[in-house]
C-alpha cells in the first residue's frame, strides 16, 4: 500500500507566507519552518545552558518542524485575520485540527501515533508549544528586518507589532538570544563574518 504524507509535507515549498504583503522576496513554509527549528533548538539550549532548564532540545526542534504543516491543506491565513475575532480563532483552530487529522490519515496506523504528537496538543507539550511559538515570531520578526533592509516600508508596521508581542511575551532565553543574535540580522555576509571574526 502506498502513502502519501511524506510528499504532502513536500509541499511545503509552495505554501508562500504574508500572502496579503509586498514582498521583495517570497518566503515559503518549508524554509519558515526550518528557521523555526533552528532558533526553537537555540532557545533551549540557551534555557539549559544559562537558565537552569532541561527541555529536549532536539525535541522541539522537531515540533518545531511540523508547527505549520497543516498550511499545506488550509493555507497561510494571515495573522490579522486569524487573530481578528475570537469566534474566528475558534473556528480556525477547529479548521487546522481537522488538517492535522486530514494529514495523520496519510500515514500507515503503526507510524501514526508517532506523528500525532506533532499536530494534536498533548498534556506536558505545553512547555515545547510556548518555545516553539516564541521561535515563529522570531521568525516573522526577521523578516521584516529583512523586507525593511532592502527598501520595503510595507513591513514597518508588522515589524513594530511583532516587536511588541515578542516583548509581551519576554522569557529570559528569547532575550538572550534577541541580544546576541538578533543585531546580526541585517547585515551584509562580509559585515556578519567580520564580526565574528574580531
Amino acid at each position: 500500500m502506498s502513502y502519501s504524507f511524506f510528499s504532502t509535507l513536500s509541499r511545503l515549498k509552495y505554501i508562500n507566507r504574508w500572502g496579503l504583503m509586498n514582498n521583495t522576496r517570497n518566503e515559503n513554509l518549508s524554509e519558515h519552518s526550518l528557521e523555526v527549528a533552528f532558533i526553537a533548538h537555540a532557545l533551549c539550549i540557551i534555557k539549559n545552558k544559562r537558565f537552569g532548564g532541561s527541555i529536549d532540545a532536539d525535541k522541539v526542534a522537531v515540533y518545531a518542524m511540523f508547527h505549520d504543516c497543516t498550511e499545506i491543506i488550509t493555507g497561510d491565513l494571515p495573522t490579522p485575520i486569524k487573530y481578528s475575532s475570537k469566534k474566528l480563532r475558534e473556528a480556525y483552530k477547529a479548521v487546522e485540527e481537522e488538517a492535522g487529522e486530514r494529514l495523520l490519515s496519510t500515514l500507515p496506523d503503526d507510524l501514526r501515533e508517532e506523528y500525532e504528537k506533532y499536530f494534536v496538543v498533548q498534556d506536558g507539550d505545553e512547555e515545547i508549544w510556548k518555545i516553539v511559538k516564541s521561535a515563529d515570531r522570531l521568525s516573522a520578526l526577521i523578516k521584516c528586518i529583512d523586507e525593511r533592509r532592502m527598501g520595503n516600508m510595507e513591513f514597518c508596521k508588522a515589524e513594530e507589532s511583532t516587536r511588541k508581542i515578542i516583548e509581551e511575551n519576554m522569557t529570559p532565553e528569547l532575550a538572550e538570544f534577541i541580544k546576541e543574535f538578533m543585531p546580526s540580522y541585517g547585515m551584509t555576509l562580509d559585515e556578519q563574518i567580520k564580526k565574528d571574526n574580531e
